[in-house]
Protein backbone atom coordinates (compact mmCIF):
# COMPACT_ATOMS: atom_id res chain seq x y z
CA UNK A 1 0.00 0.00 0.00
CA UNK A 2 0.85 3.86 -0.90
CA UNK A 3 0.00 6.31 2.12
CA UNK A 4 -0.24 10.19 2.43
CA UNK A 5 -0.29 10.88 5.98
CA UNK A 6 -1.14 14.66 6.58
CA UNK A 7 -0.06 15.41 9.98
CA UNK A 8 -0.49 18.31 12.23
CA UNK A 9 3.10 19.75 12.70
CA UNK A 10 3.70 22.08 15.64
CA UNK A 11 6.75 22.69 17.66
CA UNK A 12 5.48 24.45 20.68
CA UNK A 13 2.74 24.89 22.70
CA UNK A 14 3.30 28.92 21.74
CA UNK A 15 3.69 28.09 17.95
CA UNK A 16 1.67 28.27 15.01
CA UNK A 17 0.87 24.81 13.55
CA UNK A 18 0.52 23.58 10.11
CA UNK A 19 -0.57 20.27 8.33
CA UNK A 20 2.36 18.68 6.54
CA UNK A 21 1.83 15.59 3.69
CA UNK A 22 4.08 13.32 3.70
CA UNK A 23 3.78 9.76 1.42
CA UNK A 24 4.57 6.22 2.86
CA UNK A 25 5.16 4.10 0.86
CA UNK A 26 5.75 -0.14 0.99
CA UNK A 27 2.67 -0.06 4.00
CA UNK A 28 1.17 -3.95 4.98
CA UNK A 29 -2.26 -3.93 5.68
CA UNK A 30 -1.52 -6.20 8.96
CA UNK A 31 0.36 -2.65 10.29
CA UNK A 32 -0.58 -1.29 13.42
CA UNK A 33 -1.35 2.49 12.75
CA UNK A 34 1.68 3.37 14.69
CA UNK A 35 3.64 0.98 13.44
CA UNK A 36 2.93 2.96 9.57
CA UNK A 37 3.79 5.93 11.87
CA UNK A 38 7.30 4.83 12.87
CA UNK A 39 7.91 3.99 9.60
CA UNK A 40 6.94 7.43 8.88
CA UNK A 41 9.17 8.72 11.56
CA UNK A 42 11.51 6.20 10.33
CA UNK A 43 11.90 7.88 6.83
CA UNK A 44 11.95 11.30 8.39
CA UNK A 45 15.30 10.65 10.81
CA UNK A 46 17.21 8.90 7.46
CA UNK A 47 16.05 12.82 5.73
CA UNK A 48 17.70 14.46 8.61
CA UNK A 49 13.90 15.68 9.38
CA UNK A 50 12.44 15.78 12.89
CA UNK A 51 9.94 13.14 13.68
CA UNK A 52 6.55 13.26 14.15
CA UNK A 53 5.91 13.49 18.05
CA UNK A 54 2.52 10.93 18.97
CA UNK A 55 1.56 9.73 22.14
CA UNK A 56 1.78 5.57 22.85
CA UNK A 57 2.77 3.22 25.36
CA UNK A 58 1.19 -0.35 25.83
CA UNK A 59 -0.36 -0.22 22.05
CA UNK A 60 -2.76 -3.03 23.56
CA UNK A 61 -5.78 -0.74 23.75
CA UNK A 62 -5.33 -0.36 27.79
CA UNK A 63 -3.17 3.03 28.61
CA UNK A 64 -5.52 5.38 26.82
CA UNK A 65 -2.16 7.53 25.63
CA UNK A 66 -2.45 6.95 21.96
CA UNK A 67 -5.70 9.86 21.68
CA UNK A 68 -5.76 10.90 18.02
CA UNK A 69 -8.25 12.25 15.12
CA UNK A 70 -7.97 10.91 11.84
CA UNK A 71 -9.73 12.05 9.21
CA UNK A 72 -11.92 14.24 11.83
CA UNK A 73 -12.69 10.99 13.95
CA UNK A 74 -11.08 9.97 17.15
CA UNK A 75 -9.23 7.27 17.23
CA UNK A 76 -10.35 6.08 13.46
CA UNK A 77 -12.82 4.84 11.19
CA UNK A 78 -13.51 1.74 13.41
CA UNK A 79 -15.94 1.41 16.60
CA UNK A 80 -14.89 0.89 19.41
CA UNK A 81 -10.70 0.50 18.88
CA UNK A 82 -8.05 2.41 20.03
CA UNK A 83 -5.90 4.63 17.88
CA UNK A 84 -3.27 2.14 18.73
CA UNK A 85 -5.19 -1.21 17.78
CA UNK A 86 -6.13 0.05 14.84
CA UNK A 87 -4.71 -1.93 11.14
CA UNK A 88 -3.61 -0.46 7.67
CA UNK A 89 -6.53 -2.83 6.19
CA UNK A 90 -9.31 -0.32 7.44
CA UNK A 91 -8.04 1.98 4.92
CA UNK A 92 -7.30 1.74 1.06
CA UNK A 93 -4.53 1.96 -0.92
CA UNK A 94 -3.63 5.67 -2.12
CA UNK A 95 -5.80 7.02 0.72
CA UNK A 96 -4.66 10.64 2.31
CA UNK A 97 -5.13 10.11 6.06
CA UNK A 98 -5.58 13.72 8.05
CA UNK A 99 -3.89 13.03 11.56
CA UNK A 100 -4.38 15.84 13.85
CA UNK A 101 -4.35 15.88 17.86
CA UNK A 102 -7.72 16.01 20.22
CA UNK A 103 -9.25 19.65 19.73
CA UNK A 104 -9.88 21.21 23.45
CA UNK A 105 -8.75 23.88 25.76
CA UNK A 106 -8.06 21.65 28.25
CA UNK A 107 -6.18 19.61 26.17
CA UNK A 108 -3.25 22.20 24.77
CA UNK A 109 -0.86 21.07 22.48
CA UNK A 110 2.43 20.62 23.65
CA UNK A 111 4.36 19.57 20.37
CA UNK A 112 2.67 17.80 16.95
CA UNK A 113 0.12 15.00 18.17
CA UNK A 114 0.75 15.50 21.62
CA UNK A 115 -1.43 16.99 23.75
CA UNK A 116 -1.54 17.77 27.85
CA UNK A 117 -4.35 15.49 29.33
CA UNK A 118 -3.14 16.72 32.78
CA UNK A 119 -6.34 18.01 33.27
CA UNK A 120 -8.27 14.63 33.47
CA UNK A 121 -5.36 13.67 36.44
CA UNK A 122 -6.42 16.79 38.15
CA UNK A 123 -10.09 16.09 38.00
CA UNK A 124 -9.75 11.91 39.16
CA UNK A 125 -7.39 13.72 42.00
CA UNK A 126 -9.96 15.35 43.41
CA UNK A 127 -12.46 12.77 43.76
CA UNK A 128 -9.84 11.52 46.65
CA UNK A 129 -9.61 8.21 48.01
CA UNK A 130 -11.87 5.52 48.57
CA UNK A 131 -12.03 5.08 52.52
CA UNK A 132 -12.21 1.25 53.30
CA UNK A 133 -10.57 -0.91 55.93
CA UNK A 134 -8.41 -3.84 54.39
CA UNK A 135 -7.72 -5.99 57.17
CA UNK A 136 -7.06 -10.00 56.10
CA UNK A 137 -7.95 -10.62 52.53
CA UNK A 138 -11.37 -11.64 52.29
CA UNK A 139 -13.73 -14.23 50.31
CA UNK A 140 -14.83 -12.17 46.94
CA UNK A 141 -18.39 -13.15 48.14
CA UNK A 142 -17.82 -11.59 51.65
CA UNK A 143 -19.22 -8.15 50.82
CA UNK A 144 -22.78 -9.09 48.87
CA UNK A 145 -23.64 -6.98 45.99
CA UNK A 146 -25.84 -6.43 43.73
CA UNK A 147 -24.75 -8.47 40.09
CA UNK A 148 -26.32 -5.56 38.10
CA UNK A 149 -24.70 -3.15 40.25
CA UNK A 150 -21.58 -5.03 39.80
CA UNK A 151 -21.88 -5.20 36.39
CA UNK A 152 -22.38 -1.62 35.74
CA UNK A 153 -19.44 -0.56 37.86
CA UNK A 154 -16.89 -2.73 35.99
CA UNK A 155 -18.61 -1.28 32.52
CA UNK A 156 -17.60 2.33 33.82
CA UNK A 157 -14.53 1.10 35.15
CA UNK A 158 -13.61 0.12 31.47
CA UNK A 159 -12.86 3.78 30.80
CA UNK A 160 -9.08 4.14 29.92
CA UNK A 161 -9.46 8.06 29.92
CA UNK A 162 -7.87 8.51 26.44
CA UNK A 163 -10.06 11.68 25.99
CA UNK A 164 -12.05 10.84 22.71
CA UNK A 165 -15.14 11.70 24.16
CA UNK A 166 -14.01 15.67 24.58
CA UNK A 167 -12.32 15.49 21.40
CA UNK A 168 -15.64 15.02 19.75
CA UNK A 169 -17.58 16.58 21.59
CA UNK A 170 -18.95 20.15 20.41
CA UNK A 171 -18.71 21.37 23.58
CA UNK A 172 -15.44 19.41 24.88
CA UNK A 173 -17.61 18.02 27.44
CA UNK A 174 -15.44 15.76 29.83
CA UNK A 175 -19.16 14.61 31.54
CA UNK A 176 -18.60 10.79 29.83
CA UNK A 177 -14.88 10.42 31.60
CA UNK A 178 -16.35 12.59 34.77
CA UNK A 179 -19.51 10.12 34.91
CA UNK A 180 -17.75 6.64 34.28
CA UNK A 181 -15.34 7.62 37.25
CA UNK A 182 -17.75 8.29 39.55
CA UNK A 183 -20.23 5.39 38.54
CA UNK A 184 -17.44 3.20 39.43
CA UNK A 185 -17.28 3.68 42.92
CA UNK A 186 -21.12 5.45 43.87
CA UNK A 187 -22.32 1.66 42.96
CA UNK A 188 -20.07 -0.51 44.95
CA UNK A 189 -20.09 -0.42 48.39
CA UNK A 190 -16.43 0.51 49.16
CA UNK A 191 -17.05 3.74 47.54
CA UNK A 192 -20.00 4.98 49.78
CA UNK A 193 -17.97 7.19 52.33
CA UNK A 194 -16.95 9.50 50.33
CA UNK A 195 -19.98 9.74 47.44
CA UNK A 196 -21.04 13.24 48.16
CA UNK A 197 -17.91 14.89 48.43
CA UNK A 198 -16.30 12.63 45.68
CA UNK A 199 -18.98 13.70 43.20
CA UNK A 200 -19.28 17.56 43.97
CA UNK A 201 -15.34 17.83 43.98
CA UNK A 202 -14.95 16.20 40.49
CA UNK A 203 -17.93 18.58 38.68
CA UNK A 204 -15.74 21.70 40.36
CA UNK A 205 -12.96 20.56 39.03
CA UNK A 206 -14.35 19.77 35.95
CA UNK A 207 -15.60 23.16 35.84
CA UNK A 208 -12.46 24.69 36.44
CA UNK A 209 -10.80 22.96 33.99
CA UNK A 210 -12.53 24.66 31.35
CA UNK A 211 -14.56 21.27 30.45
CA UNK A 212 -17.96 22.15 28.51
CA UNK A 213 -21.40 21.58 29.31
CA UNK A 214 -22.91 17.87 27.63
CA UNK A 215 -25.91 18.89 25.30
CA UNK A 216 -27.06 14.98 24.83
CA UNK A 217 -25.60 14.45 20.93
CA UNK A 218 -24.07 11.23 22.38
CA UNK A 219 -21.03 11.56 19.82
CA UNK A 220 -18.63 10.91 23.41
CA UNK A 221 -20.54 7.33 23.69
CA UNK A 222 -20.18 7.05 19.79
CA UNK A 223 -16.55 7.39 19.45
CA UNK A 224 -15.46 6.05 23.30
CA UNK A 225 -12.76 3.27 22.37
CA UNK A 226 -14.53 1.54 25.03
CA UNK A 227 -18.47 1.87 24.48
CA UNK A 228 -18.67 3.46 27.75
CA UNK A 229 -22.70 4.45 27.96
CA UNK A 230 -23.90 8.28 28.58
CA UNK A 231 -26.06 6.55 31.10
CA UNK A 232 -22.95 7.39 32.91
CA UNK A 233 -24.01 11.00 32.48
CA UNK A 234 -27.79 10.59 33.56
CA UNK A 235 -25.66 8.61 36.59
CA UNK A 236 -23.57 11.54 37.34
CA UNK A 237 -26.27 14.54 37.01
CA UNK A 238 -28.28 12.12 39.79
CA UNK A 239 -25.57 12.12 42.29
CA UNK A 240 -24.60 15.50 42.02
CA UNK A 241 -28.00 16.65 42.75
CA UNK A 242 -28.17 14.13 45.97
CA UNK A 243 -24.83 15.92 47.45
CA UNK A 244 -25.87 19.17 46.68
CA UNK A 245 -28.90 18.92 49.11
Amino acid sequence: MKITVQAWRQSSPTSAGEFVSYPVDNVSEDMSFFEMMDKLNNNLIRQGKDPISFDHDCREGICGTCGIMINGRAHGPLKGVTSCQLHMRSFKDGETLVVEPWRANSFPVIRDLVVDRSSFDRVMESGGYVSVNTGGVPDANATPILKNDVDLAFDAAACIGCGACVATCKNSSAMLFVGAKVTQYALLPQGQVERKNRVSNMVAQMDIEGFGNCTNTSACEVECPKEISVENIARLNREFLKASF
